[in-house]
């Protein structure tokens, strides 16, 4: 995990190269303020959430029973 203080920000060809190895965590007075991170790792991150949520959306219908066998199901 990189972490640097908000005053770090103005050198953005730095905090470009940071951002190649994954996010880059930014602080201020200490806190945690705001992440920056490439566009490929933010959308290869928003892809595993979508498919977490297809996922679990399965597990529940089957949880509440809402299955069909697919041998019963017509598609065309």
């Amino acid at each position: 995990m990189q972490i640097i203080p908000m005053r770090d920000l103005k050198n953005t060809v730095e905090i470009e190269k940071k951002c190649q190895n994954g996010p880059v965590f930014v602080t201020k007075n200490g806190y945690g303020k705001l992440v920056v991170m490439n566009p490929d790792y933010y959308e290869s991150k928003i892809a595993k959430i979508s498919e977490a949520d297809f996922v679990n959306e399965g597990i529940a219908d089957f949880t509440k029973g809402n299955i069909k066998d697919g041998n019963e199901i017509n598609i065309c």
